[in-house]
């Protein structure tokens, strides 16, 4: 146990001075008066007349109370513990400095999750993600590790209560997945999320080799922002070829009996979508679509930043290149091959425990964002 001495006082400090460098960063006038300018949009009585509109601004004013109550509630827990540890030594208390000991933790972890959140700047960041899950080279096992990556990102959203949707699967004959794309609808998913672009590699005993030899296996994830009416992507017809087809579940099987499901090929790029998650094809085409302009958004933000790159010099590879390896045999350890980050805890981290990674490459490329712009 913690005694009450120098370092509460010490610790405390530290936290007040993070949190209150975080408030200056988030300008919290700056974003009351814009609570204060949206409350009054909302409250008008043609709002809902555009509803694309509407919808872009009540959702705004939500993300912008949800922030602020956040600080808030962080600046009231540094108070209370101040209290909590004064109580504790005047009273001379060891249950209550114990309790304010773990207090001191959890809040330390809530004020570093928050800072990270300010390091999302990017023009994007604060979107919604679609994400993409590719097996790679590795056969079955591949396929296997692609599911797998589908339900660590899951499980990771339903740990912080965010909102998903599957929009395409494409089943492996014998298990496991070719491919899968999903979104998670909250604000700064993309932000969030993007730092996990990349290949990712798996080395285990397989459990489809009844010989018991170890395997090494990839997969592939791709993480765009969903784009809003106001985005520029323009994507005339002729340069589309939509194709329908039945919906498949596990080995092939049809799991429904109308050509519902979509495939959208952008003839100029080769880029392909599909959605299969609606029972309409006009539902399906639709969300298709949108998947198609968040990924050619991308595509044309990749090329506007190789083309910087090629005249800043910089030769260094992708982010996203063989960024995170999985070792479960011979020893159990998850490594970012970028920041280094590491974890021995396997079976929590494909249950989505993934927050101390993500924090760490947002760091990371944060870091990398500042040295290129000093050059």
């Amino acid at each position: 146990m913690v005694v009450a001495g120098p370092d509460f006082d010490a610790d405390l400090k530290q936290l007040d001075a993070t949190l209150t460098s975080i408030e200056k960063v988030l300008d919290l006038e700056g974003m009351r008066r814009d609570i204060a300018d949206l409350g009054e949009q909302v409250a008008a009585p043609d709002l809902w007349n555009d509803q694309a509109n509407a919808q872009k601004v009540t959702s705004k004013l939500s993300r912008l109370e949800a922030d602020l109550d956040r600080v808030v509630k962080l600046r009231g827990r540094i108070e209370d513990l101040e209290i909590m540890v004064e109580m504790g030594r005047d009273e001379n208390d060891a249950d209550t400095l114990a309790e304010a000991d773990k207090e001191m933790g959890s809040l330390a972890k809530a004020i570093q999750s928050l800072e990270v959140r300010t390091l999302l700047s990017g023009e994007y960041d604060e979107r919604e993600a679609l994400v993409t899950i590719r097996s790679g080279a590795g056969g079955v096992d591949a396929a296997d590790f692609a599911e797998m990556l589908q339900r660590m990102y899951l499980r990771w959203a339903e740990r912080h209560g965010y909102p998903t949707e599957v929009y395409d699967t494409s089943y492996a004959e014998e298990a496991g997945l070719k491919s899968t794309t999903f979104g998670v609808k909250a604000p700064y998913a993309y932000g969030t999320l993007s730092i996990e672009t990349g290949t990712h590699r798996l080395v285990r005993i397989s459990p489809f080799d009844n010989q018991g030899r170890r395997q090494t296996s990839f997969a592939a994830v791709e993480v765009v922002p969903v784009l809003e009416q106001t985005d520029e992507i323009d994507v005339p017809d002729e340069e589309l070829r939509i194709d329908v087809y039945r919906s498949s579940g596990p080995g092939g099987q049809s799991v429904n009996t109308t050509d519902s499901a979509v495939r959208i090929t952008h003839i100029p790029t080769g880029t392909v979508v599909s959605c299969q998650n609606e029972k309409s094809q006009l539902q399906n085409k639709a969300s298709a679509m949108v998947i198609l302009k968040a990924k050619l958004l991308a595509l044309k933000k990749a090329e506007e930043r190789a083309e910087i790159d090629s005249l800043r010099g910089d030769v260094q590879g992708s982010w996203g290149d063989q960024m995170r390896s999985y070792v479960l045999h011979p020893y159990q350890m998850v490594k970012d091959l970028r920041t280094l980050y590491e974890s021995g805890n396997t079976s929590g981290v494909f249950d989505g425990e993934i927050d101390e990674f993500i924090e760490a490459g947002i760091r990371w490329r944060r870091t990398g964002q500042t040295a290129a712009e000093q050059n």
